[in-house]
Formats: structure tokens, sequence, C-alpha cells
């Protein structure tokens, strides 16, 4: 695995974590609150995952085509979102999860094929 596609699918993965919390956690934590402050802190949490996400994917592209950095990102938000909803958010675990993945992996497949 290169430097590269590693140091992008690190920060990719920080950034997925950031967006995560920005789209869902205030259903968790701001549902009490009026929706505007949800979306004020929900701002404030996207700048950080693009602080991530930006770097990202300008690293990305000097080694990945854009359909095959957004199918890693993919990849890296189902990844990421699993845990998430399952741990944090406690969803109950659902084959839908594994059938997503599967698809997923297909597009990998079909998105990196030489």
């Amino acid at each position: 695995m290169s430097f590269t596609l590693l140091k992008t699918i690190g920060l990719l993965s920080i950034s997925n974590l950031f967006m995560l919390f920005a789209w869902y956690g205030h259903l968790k934590n701001l549902s009490s609150k009026p929706w505007i402050i949800a979306a004020l802190v929900s701002w404030g949490i996207a700048l950080v995952e693009y602080l991530f996400q930006v770097p990202a994917n300008r690293i990305g592209y000097t080694q990945f085509n854009l359909g095959q950095l957004k199918i890693l990102q993919e990849v890296i938000t189902l990844v990421i979102f699993v845990p998430f909803a399952i741990f944090y958010m406690q969803q109950p675990l659902k084959w839908d999860y594994l059938w997503a993945g599967l698809c997923i992996l297909g597009a990998v497949y079909f998105i990196f094929r030489s």
C-alpha cells in the first residue's frame, strides 16, 4: 500500500468521523434545542471535517482519479458509519449494512480495476 493511499485513508477517516457527528450527532445530543442551534453546532463541526477532507482529497488526487477518490470516501464512510450507528446512536445492527457494504465493494472493484 502506498504512503499516499494510507495518508488519504487516514485523513478521510478522521474527516468522516467529524462528518457523522455534524450530520447525525445533533439527533442524539441536541434534540431538545431549536434546529438553528443544531445547525450552527453542526456547521462548526463540519468546518473541522473540511480541515481534514480537503487535504485528504488534494493528497489523494495526486495518485487517484476523481471517481476513485469518491468511491474510497464512500467505503470509509460506511466503515465508520456502522460502528457509529450501532455504538453511539444505539441503532440495531441490520443485514442491510452488509448488503450495502457488498455493493460498495463491487463499486471498489469496478472503479479501481485497470
